[in-house]
């Protein structure tokens, strides 16, 4: 019999169900999972296994998912009573423990999830790699020597490397999709609003953020979307409603689609590799062989310019802002020598930045996501009629550790910004998109493949994902190196 920690969510919830596994055997076997192997790759920074082990023990809420163990990343996503740390050293240090579960923790729960613990982080979220400074790196259990991604990282390597078949996620600029990419995971970010981050966040980063998770198969990813999409009372705006149940789009026929494939940026300042040309290569082939219109095309505003420059100065605004009220929290100043050299750049600029700049900076990408939209509006209203965009996820394969910042600090942000030329625009502009795991290089890392649909079409996505997952199945891969089973 296959071990229940080999399963995604969906086998595992119905094994519970049908009474063959209890709550307290998944927890205990995916616990194991965590102290064997954890100590290799660093992806669970804070248990709470005594706690979760009397929850499975006691009276769960009956949940589609009740039993079955989730990793939260340790950014967001408050549980009342548990600190949650964000990366940051201070705040780690004083060991602050939440006044309340913000509206997600709440959701999970209902799900019938049981927690396990906290995952990696890079410090607040700001690289695509999780190597913070107050923590040990996370390691990719397809090559320890090699970057889980960021910021999601450590909830990436943990779902990779067996630990549970789900974990809490977040994305700000590729945060879901870089490391699931990485890793070899599905990693769906939905569109702007469409998981509340309430009550202590209406929006972040000017509304690029976003929650979800990271799974092994499309057919969580969908399950626990569905449970999560819930809005709060309050929430400044609301994502477009879905026609029908997300799951119920796994199996759904894909139908004649247009597709645009893009494979390269315009300019050699992003990395370029021919694996991420190939893997979007061959996914196009793939669509074709589903029955959909693919060619060569993306939108002309993809690549403008002046795109980094308004989006990082909301960046560094949000991380002003957000240092202020973490010092509140922790009760004293953070010195900027407490903090890694790109996280105190950010504050500096966010805290020089006037008003009416800020307001420059998102009126220009507000203008900027309507010429975006114009190539997935249909061609009767003027637009180009595409349905989904294709591009690589990330610019290259997973480097290795230490890369981002072996140039110095400097270097870093240039490193940060050819690594991830196809993400950010799709927080910006609040579209959905996921990275799905479709390509292996020669020596066995992971490279994902992005599919970006037009505003609050998670149910075209997933159903698209759901048939190349079926026509190029990847559940079944496990990383070559396995961490604790080395020989």
């Amino acid at each position: 019999m296959t071990e229940p920690t080999e399963l995604d969510a969906t086998a595992q919830a119905d094994l519970v169900r049908r009474g063959e596994v209890s709550p307290a055997e998944l927890v205990d076997a995916a616990i194991a999972r965590i102290e064997a192997r954890n100590p290799e790759i660093n992806a669970v920074l804070r248990d709470r296994f005594d706690a979760a082990r009397a929850e499975a023990a006691g009276t769960l809420p009956d949940g589609p998912f009740r039993g079955v163990p989730l990793l939260l990343k340790d950014m967001g996503c408050h549980m009342a009573g548990e600190e949650t740390a964000y990366g940051l050293g201070p705040l780690q240090q004083a060991g602050i423990r939440w006044r309340r579960d913000s509206h997600l923790a709440t959701l999970f729960r209902a799900a019938g999830f049981v927690v396990l613990g906290r995952t990696n982080v890079p410090e607040l979220g700001t690289t695509v790699t999780t190597e913070p400074a107050a923590n040990a790196p996370a390691r990719n259990p397809w090559d320890p020597a090699h970057s889980t991604g960021g910021s999601s990282g450590g909830s990436a390597a943990a779902v990779a490397a067996g630990f549970v078949p789900v974990a809490h996620a977040s994305d700000g600029g590729g945060s879901i999709r870089v490391p699931a990419a990485e890793c070899g995971l599905v990693g769906l970010k939905p569109s702007r609003a469409r998981v509340s981050q309430g009550p202590d966040v209406g929006e972040g980063w000017a509304g690029a953020t976003i929650d979800g998770v990271v799974t092994r198969t499309v057919r969580d990813t969908a399950a626990v979307l569905d449970l999560i999409g819930r809005p709060m009372p309050g929430d400044p705006y609301a994502a477009p409603p879905l026609p029908r149940l997300l799951q119920e789009e796994v199996g759904a026929p894909v139908g004649r689609l247009q597709v645009g494939l893009a494979d390269a940026p315009p300019h050699e300042r992003w990395l370029d590799s021919p694996e991420c040309r190939a893997a979007v290569a061959a996914t196009g082939r793939l669509l074709a062989e589903l029955g959909c219109a693919v060619e060569v095309a993306s939108p002309a505003a993809l690549f403008e310019d002046d795109f980094s420059r308004h989006f990082n100065a909301t960046i560094a605004a949000d991380t002003a802002r957000t240092l202020a009220d973490l010092e509140r929290v922790v009760g004293r100043d953070i010195a900027d020598d407490e903090l890694e050299p790109r996280n105190a750049y950010y504050r500096l600029t966010g805290n020089r930045m006037t008003a009416p700049e800020y307001l420059a900076a998102r009126a220009w990408l507000g203008a900027w996501s309507r010429r975006m939209a114009s190539f997935w509006t249909p061609a009767e209203d003027g637009g180009e009629g595409f349905d989904l965009l294709v591009t690589p996820t990330v610019g290259a394969p997973p480097p290795e550790l230490g890369w981002f910042t072996a140039a110095g600090p400097r270097e870093e942000g240039r490193r940060i910004s050819s690594f991830i030329p196809w993400t950010a625009q799709f927080n910006v502009t609040g579209q959905p998109a996921v990275s799905l795991p479709l390509h292996t290089t020669d020596a066995g890392l992971p490279v994902g493949v992005q599919l970006v649909a037009g505003a609050g079409r998670e149910d075209l996505l997933v159903r698209v994902a759901a048939a190349l997952e079926e026509a190029a199945p990847w559940a079944g891969r496990r990383p070559a190196v396995v961490p604790g089973e080395r020989a």
